[in-house]
């Protein structure tokens, strides 16, 4: 392998000759050999990053245009875009368990940035001096973790979670004529009819959806101008407020500077917030697959009331068995989201002073769940959710079986006669009409009158 000689503040450092970064990522990349090519940084911060990059290169130059002149900046520009736009992903190898500031991924993209347009343009363009003009990676790093965690929620969670919740709405217009047995503690209860039980799913999904879109309003503030500890140090007047304004042109999102820049550095409350929102749709989803795969239990000895697509072969020893594969995508999805909310909440625990140092763990955690949901949320939709088919003579037979279709009958032979009814129907084996009528409670055709399930629905 060829190398080429690059240096920083330590010293000289050898560099692969194909590669676009400089001696600070070749440092990092040497001493945290830890998750190399596996839990490397998210794809999501890098795009964070270059465009946050971008929109500070054009506020450097309307604010100091002798520091940042307008070709200097053209060039950084181009190399900005071409990061955002993921066209030089090879060149950002650093892992998640590096600094706890993200600093390394900050040079990362700053040498990246600089290469790129010192070779475009014949100039000397400088990582520290040009590309990371006027911030810190105290203020980046938290700037670019609120851009990519805003950008996923909005761009593939939400339309995500809408896709499901629009599929539910057709099938809960489609469901109303079907009745079923309703159930309550994993026994039988009174009936409730297929179109309402969708009807819950459906309106947690709309709540998760209502919660994900408050949580979105706290990741709007951004760090940046806050520089090494909050103060601005080194960052000109009206930089925070000129870099949000570009940021939201940029991603079409609307951003602000934070207006705490000591709370902005150190507290990741709104990423903990945002999180939570995440694992409330995490917990939903759980809810609503399991429902799935239990009202699809069968074909012949579970409850048989829905039919679900059949995918792919489910057992490589019992021919024929087909299994709710989706459902369980989709609860093991759940509980890494869960999971990762211990993280996510342990990481912004551990703020120390001016800044907290689990940043790249957090992030790393909080774009896993929003991804993961996201995908499963489509294959869901696409590969069950769509295909759900209500087995409605299976659901008259169970909803004749259930006993607890008694509770019609309560408010007119009492409470404990009806127990006693039901009580009887169970231990002889018997219906509940017969139930009735042996007990003298009620004459057959007394029974007939009073006695529709589908109108208790």
């Amino acid at each position: 392998m060829e190398y080429r000689i690059e240096h920083d503040s330590l010293g000289e450092v050898k560099v692969p000759a194909d590669r676009l970064w400089g001696a600070q990522t070749e440092r990092s990349a040497e001493n945290f050999r830890i998750g190399a090519g596996r839990e490397t940084m998210p794809p999501e911060i890098i795009r964070a990053f270059g465009l946050l990059k971008q929109a500070a290169v054009w506020a450097n130059h309307a604010i100091q245009p002798d520091k940042m002149p307008k070709e200097k900046a053209h060039y950084i520009d181009r190399a900005c875009r071409m990061v955002a736009e993921g066209e030089l992903a090879d060149h950002f190898p650093l892992v998640v368990f590096q600094t706890g500031s993200g600093t390394q991924t900050n040079m990362n993209v700053n040498e990246v940035i600089a290469n790129v347009a010192s070779r475009a343009s014949g100039m000397p363009v400088h990582p520290n001096d040009d590309v990371n003009m006027s911030q810190s990676s105290n203020d980046t790093f938290p700037s670019a973790m609120h851009i990519a965690a805003l950008l996923i929620l909005e761009d593939s969670v939400l339309p995500a979670v809408e896709k499901l919740t629009e599929t539910m709405k057709r099938l809960e217009a489609e469901n109303n004529d079907a009745v079923k047995a309703g159930r309550t503690h994993l026994m039988d209860a009174v009936p409730i009819r297929f179109s309402q039980e969708i009807s819950g799913w459906r309106t947690s999904l709309e709540r998760d959806a209502e919660m994900i879109r408050l949580a979105e309003e706290p990741l709007r503030e951004l760090a940046l101008g806050g520089t090494a500890v909050g103060t601005g140090l080194n960052a000109p007047a009206g930089f925070a407020a000129l870099v949000a304004e570009k940021v939201s042109e940029l991603t079409k999102k609307t951003f602000r500077t934070a207006p705490n820049k000591f709370h902005a550095l150190t507290s990741r409350d709104e990423l903990v917030f945002a999180h939570g929102a995440l694992k409330a749709l995490a917990c939903d989803l759980m809810k609503i697959a399991n429902d799935i795969r239990m009202l699809a239990s069968g074909p012949r000895l579970g409850l048989a009331e829905i039919t679900i697509p059949e995918n792919e072969p489910g057992s490589s020893i019992m021919p024929g068995k087909v299994n709710p594969t989706q459902c369980e995508a989709v609860t093991m999805v759940a509980v890494q989201v869960c999971g990762n909310d211990t993280a996510v909440s342990m990481a912004a625990s551990q703020g120390n002073f001016e800044l907290n140092v689990f940043l790249p763990v957090l992030i790393y955690n909080f774009l896993q769940s929003a991804r993961l949901l996201s995908e499963v949320m489509l294959s869901f939709e696409e590969h069950c959710v769509r295909g759900i088919k209500a087995d409605r003579e299976k659901m008259r037979e169970n909803l004749y079986k259930s006993l607890m279709t008694a509770t019609a009958l309560s408010p007119h032979i009492g409470y404990e006669n009806t127990a006693k009814a039901v009580q009887t129907a169970h231990r002889q084996g018997i219906t509940l009409k017969e139930a009735c009528v042996s007990l003298g409670l009620l004459t057959p055709e007394e029974f007939d009158r009073l006695y529709h399930p589908e109108d208790m629905a």
